[in-house]
């Protein structure tokens, strides 16, 4: 079975309501006889309403139930990618090859062959070539068949020779199972009427409904008395405004982007060759020895599987009446090492996928050179900023729910909030808390971790598209522990960058390593930004950074005043405090205002000083003199007159000084 199945998606994970019901029901019958009932089998559903979880849950109940079967999943993309690749190392017909012995195959979010002739016709022939064997195919889409923009009439009409199901929004009693179970899972206890009122609102999509749910236990984690229906109703709320209704979301790439390009086959695994092997076995046990049909059948397998064979070819060469069973193994055993090291450069640098430089056994050398450049060759990712720490954060009331989850985020990374979204205006902290998170993972975990904004993101991705290195790009931010990305909502419009965001974004979530992101507007109100991608940021925590309260002020105002005054007037403090400020910046701006005047007197600063400097009247604008004009002007049609026009002419006996020509 293919590796990339979630674990934590199976059947008995799931919620199962009036909404899923049937699509659940008919993939629990595929489960139990693929190829024999609604092949193909085609589910489709908005993001965030369980495709991908139904779709490998069908794969776990059915590799349960036959672990011989043979499953694959893997997304469009995925299968874009892969093929791209085969084709450009010399290796088309090998990868088209390869899902002749797949007895499941899973592919999801095939909305993405719009305009794409050249995989319709790919995906054409896997569809026929399977169902001819007998052999199932279930596939998943934001959109019914006949959507999906450019499809060919012939794809759409296989489909409909299947099944195709739907799976609409959960009702109201469902989202109260879902809460109710992801809270047990949690641990977390609610006072009677919480999840109720908070499955009362119109969260239609089930990851902004756990998205929710981590609101509420951030938030009661940090409070001293239980949450009320109604409190809790207004925090849920807070991520998205509750009479909301989900719009439609545009193509939704992949909830599993971002994992392993195509590779060799594994080596246990059932190959195409078995039966063509028996006949040739068959045909040689009557001509040679019996150690001479061991070698001749081990060469047409790994030829088949793209490796060479020299070292084994040779034997067939020599008179011997040993068994070479252990010769045998060694090569095996080199071809296992080959795959491992490919696997592994692939992920560093993708551009590797099918280089033939891990297709001799005889060179192990010549592979692990590669694989080390290619490690070497992944530039470390942008650090979070050293001058940012967690300690260096004033706590206090408005922001403590923030930093008690960063805190927890730091203590178990990916394991509670993932992602940890930190919202709030500008200036007012959200830049350090998220470099200090990265610090503090940084040092925590002794690995590196990538911080940086989103402009910086979109200005290195059109570097890479411009030097044709997207690859290495790709893998110098999978090989980071954690990925902090600041003002998110820069994203927006940028539809390259939010499908590279989407794609790491999955590809962390899998390898269970840490996000965070920050924004500068609530999620619920960003434009620009596909819902895709929102709906992945509000699955996580959300969590609100606001201005700074009057507790908050006066701890800044003692701490900026104290690096420059041994003991800070009380007066002072209290004066400052009661400015207006909205922002953290704003208030440090107050107060590097009156140090900058008093440094320039000579004094001490004070709440006097402070008063003259802050509420003094500006100074007047000067009064500059408007330059004169001759009066004389030319015509709209931009012909010089032979005509004199005066336009101000004060005084009749002014006498008007003319150039005669």
């Amino acid at each position: 079975m293919t590796a990339t199945l979630n674990p934590l998606y199976r059947f008995d994970t799931m919620v199962v309501g009036a909404a899923n019901r049937l699509a659940f029901t008919a993939a629990k019958a595929v489960a139990e006889s693929p190829g024999t009932v609604y092949n193909p089998l085609f589910i489709y559903a908005r993001p965030g309403l369980g495709k991908t979880h139904l779709l490998m849950g069908l794969g776990h109940a059915a590799h349960a139930i036959n672990p011989a079967l043979s499953v694959e999943y893997l997304t469009l993309d995925e299968f874009v990618e892969s093929f791209h690749a085969a084709i450009a190392a010399g290796q088309g017909d090998a990868y088209r090859r390869r899902f002749n012995d797949v007895d499941l195959l899973l592919v999801d979010d095939v909305q993405f062959l719009t305009h794409r002739r050249e995989m319709q016709s790919e995906l054409l022939r896997l569809t026929d070539a399977l169902q001819s064997a007998n052999r199932q195919i279930v596939l998943t889409s934001d959109r019914p068949p006949s959507e999906i923009e450019s499809l060919d009439e012939r794809l759409i009409r296989r489909f409909a020779g299947g099944l195709v199901i739907d799976v609409s929004a959960p009702d109201y009693e469902t989202r109260v199972a879902i809460l109710r179970r992801k809270a047990e899972e949690r641990r977390a206890t609610f006072g009677a009427g919480v999840l109720e009122g908070v499955a009362s609102l119109a969260i239609d999509n089930v990851r902004e409904l756990l998205g929710a749910l981590n609101r509420l236990v951030a938030f009661q984690a940090v409070s001293d008395t239980p949450l009320e229906p109604a409190q809790a109703r207004a925090l849920a709320g807070g991520g998205k405004a509750a009479d909301k209704a989900e719009a439609a979301d545009p193509a939704d790439k992949s909830d599993a982007a971002g994992r392993k390009q195509s590779e060799p086959s594994d080596i246990s695994g059932s190959d195409e060759f078995t039966d063509f092997l028996s006949e040739v076995s068959s045909t040689v046990s009557q001509q040679v020895d019996s150690w001479r049909t061991k070698v001749a059948a081990a060469i047409l397998r790994w030829e088949g599987e793209g490796f060479r064979t020299s070292r084994i070819e040779s034997l067939l060469q020599e008179e011997m009446t040993a068994d070479p069973e252990q010769v045998l193994r060694q090569f095996a055993a080199d071809v296992a090492r080959l795959q491992a090291l490919h696997a592994e450069a692939v992920e560093l640098a993708p551009d590797l996928a099918g280089s033939t430089a891990f297709r001799d056994p005889d060179d192990i050398a010549g592979a692990e050179t590669l694989t080390q450049r290619a490690r070497q060759g992944a530039h470390p990712p942008p650090a979070p900023s050293p001058l940012w720490r967690l300690e260096d954060l004033v706590e206090a009331p408005n922001n403590r729910m923030a930093l008690q989850a960063a805190r927890a985020v730091v203590a178990e990374p990916a394991s509670r909030y993932n992602p940890l979204v930190i919202v709030g205006t500008s200036g007012v902290g959200k830049t350090h808390l998220l470099h200090a998170l990265g610090n503090a993972l940084a040092s925590a975990n002794k690995t590196p971790v990538a911080c940086l904004s989103a402009h910086e993101f979109t200005s290195e991705l059109i570097e890479a598209i411009d030097r044709d290195a997207v690859g290495a790009w790709r893998a110098r931010y999978r090989s980071a522990a954690a990925f902090l990305l600041d003002d998110v909502q820069l994203v927006a419009d940028k539809d390259r960058t939010q499908d590279e965001l989407f794609v790491l974004f999955n590809f962390m979530i899998e390898s269970g390593r840490q996000m965070i992101f920050s924004s500068g507007i609530p999620l619920a109100e960003l434009t620009g930004v596909e819902a895709r991608l929102r709906t992945r940021l509000e699955g996580g925590l959300v969590v609100d950074l606001p201005g700074p309260d009057r507790d908050m002020r006066h701890q800044l105002l003692h701490r900026v005043l104290k690096g420059k005054t041994t003991s800070p007037d009380a007066e002072l403090v209290d004066y400052l405090g009661s400015r207006p400020a909205d922002s953290v910046r704003a208030l440090q701006g107050l107060a590097q205002r009156v140090l900058n005047a008093a440094e320039s007197k000579g004094v001490a600063p004070s709440a006097a000083l402070a008063r003259e400097v802050l509420e003094a009247p500006p100074p007047k604008p000067v009064r500059r003199p408007a330059a004169r004009s001759s009066g004389i002007v030319a015509p709209a049609s931009g012909a010089r007159s032979r005509e004199k026009i005066v336009w101000d002419w004060p005084d009749v006996g002014d006498r008007i000084v003319e150039e005669w020509r």
